[in-house]
């Protein structure tokens, strides 16, 4: 069974947005308002049914990560500037999140 994807390294894309370097040599940068609303929390995502509750109209227009923090080897607590921080992202989240980032209005 292969191993699951890894960060080899995470760092900021331009002023807001996160860019992750993938064990599979993926290199995939996350908008900063797509990572706050794909937030897994209990605050974001009702625990019993699974459903999101975050209303993403009530967020500021910009948002943006303020810290990005190490949560053991599985995964980053990232710290949003409209002060949410209890969203903890696993490796495998943020993998499977790759593959659901809107596509730029430019593109």
């Amino acid at each position: 069974m292969p191993e699951a994807p890894k960060p080899k390294k995470i760092s900021r894309a331009g002023a807001h947005d996160v860019r992750i370097e993938w064990s599979t040599g993926e290199d995939v940068v996350y908008p900063a308002r797509f990572l706050r609303t794909s937030c897994p929390c209990a605050s974001c995502i009702d625990e019993m049914t699974g459903k999101k509750i975050l209303q993403e109209s009530l967020l500021p227009v910009l948002i943006y990560p303020t810290k990005i923090e190490p949560v053991g080897q599985y995964a980053i607590q990232l710290y949003f500037s409209d002060n949410h921080s209890t969203g903890i992202y696993t490796w495998e989240r943020l993998y499977d999140l790759k593959d659901k980032i809107p596509a730029s209005p430019e593109a």
